[in-house]
């Protein structure tokens, strides 16, 4: 190669923003440090605030069996999503590396475990909760368009498609645009739920408490009844971890990791509960349950002729969840084929638009192959379950390694007692 074309090379280089450097990579590709701490909140939000919150309270209700146990399933599934993104605070930060759990599991386990992970995330857990997304947007779209009844399967189907293959575009022409996108989604978002808890004080502050007074008649006893409330409600929080996919491209990781995560799960847990006493001061529970979109339905009894706004409000959020949950998890298939456990193409960046456009799309297409199934609820329950077991392995890795590489440089350190508690409870 000549000199004038290593020039050119460099040059190409610095163009598409994207670092060959030699800082635990081995010289492997990898793209450009671009987000700061405002970014990593929003991306933290822009995924955990999204269909969950507006689905799920159902699931949770139904399999709780009570309002009592409903609400305790909420704030418990907060709690325990704060004690695993504590856990992840010290992954991240110990090992400054994209793909979060397929990351940690191979430092701790060694390449077959992370492999066996990368597939099972790729091919099963990604694409159903983009489906459940595309879905849930679907149903808020639809939904005031059959007021009496339920819309169309296909027409959901066919709608879900249309946004996931949209916002895969839209993240294959730029990563910055679709992160600054991002905080004014989360503005949305909060805006939507700040709604739902206003209408619930207009709506108790009229005396409508009266669902709380025999708040745990019917609580579910049977305790694999239970755990499939808590499968429900810890879908609603999925996404506390997902900005460690994106550990590379993060500015001053040690910093912006860990303070992203301490501001964005307490809030999100305050508002999840609150939202919950709101929709039970306005709904009975039996409405709640024939209900697939909760807040329209809200919002149709509390707010009468403005109660467009929140299907509206929904739908953008819901979108940018789905947009979020696409950038992120195509870091994943990424770094996966930069290690050698997919096709290379995969691990491609196109120089024009400066994104991972072959593992966009090879993901888009498993998306939609998931829309075969347009049962909300199942793909929730598959999906939370999924999840539940990568995030015990990325767990175990932790405690792995604090015992058999205790002098591993780790800048956050956790009480050993919070990964145990964590694990325990994730088994069961």
């Amino acid at each position: 190669m000549t000199s004038d074309q290593c020039e050119t090379t460099s040059q190409c280089s610095k163009q598409v923003l994207v670092d060959t450097a030699r800082d635990g990579n081995g010289g492997k590709m990898r793209l450009k440090k671009q987000l700061g701490l405002m970014e990593g909140v929003a991306i933290i939000l822009g995924i955990i605030i999204g269909s969950g919150i507006f689905v799920s309270p159902k699931g949770v209700l139904r399999e709780a069996g009570s309002i009592g146990l409903s609400l305790v399933v909420w704030g418990l599934c907060g709690f325990l999503s704060m004690l695993g993104a504590l856990c992840y605070a010290e992954l991240g930060t110990s090992i400054l590396k994209s793909g979060s759990d397929y990351a940690y599991i191979g430092e701790a386990f060694g390449s077959l475990p992370s492999f066996l992970y990368l597939w099972d995330a790729v091919f099963i857990f990604v694409p159903t909760t983009n489906a459940i997304m595309g879905l849930t947007v679907a149903n808020y779209l639809a939904k005031p368009l059959f007021p009496d009844c339920d819309p169309p399967d296909i027409a959901l189907r066919l709608i879900a498609a249309a946004c996931i293959t949209g916002l895969t575009l839209l993240n294959c022409w730029s990563t910055r645009v679709t992160t600054q996108l991002q905080t004014l989604v989360m503005v949305t978002k909060l805006l939507a739920l700040g709604l739902v808890i206003v209408g619930g004080c207009l709506a108790m502050s009229r005396g409508g408490v009266e669902m709380f007074d025999n708040m745990w008649e019917g609580t579910a006893t049977d305790p694999g009844q239970v755990a499939v409330s808590f499968y429900s409600g810890i879908f609603s929080y999925a996404g506390w971890n997902y900005l460690n996919f994106m550990t590379e491209e993060l500015n001053d990781p040690f910093t912006n990791l860990p303070r992203a995560i301490y501001i964005s799960l307490p809030l999100v847990t305050v508002v999840y509960v609150l939202a919950n006493v709101s929709y039970l001061a306005v709904l009975s529970p039996a409405a709640m349950l024939s209900s697939d979109a909760i807040a329209v339905t809200f919002s149709s009894r509390m707010f009468g002729y403005l109660s467009p706004i929140m299907p509206a409000l929904i739908s953008i959020s819901t979108l940018g969840s789905l947009s979020c949950h696409i950038m992120t998890s195509s870091r994943l298939c990424f770094v996966g084929a930069r290690n050698g456990h997919f096709p290379d193409c995969l691990s491609l960046v196109t120089i024009n638009y400066l994104t991972p456009a072959p593992a966009l799309a090879f993901l888009c297409i498993l998306s939609l192959l998931c829309l075969s199934n347009s049962n909300i609820y199942s793909l929730i329950d598959y999906a939370a379950f999924v999840e539940s077991m990568f995030i015990l392995l990325a767990i175990a890795s932790l405690l792995y390694l604090r015992y058999t590489r205790p002098d591993m440089p780790r800048p956050i350190k956790v009480s050993l007692a919070i990964p145990i508690i964590f694990l325990l409870i994730c088994t069961f």
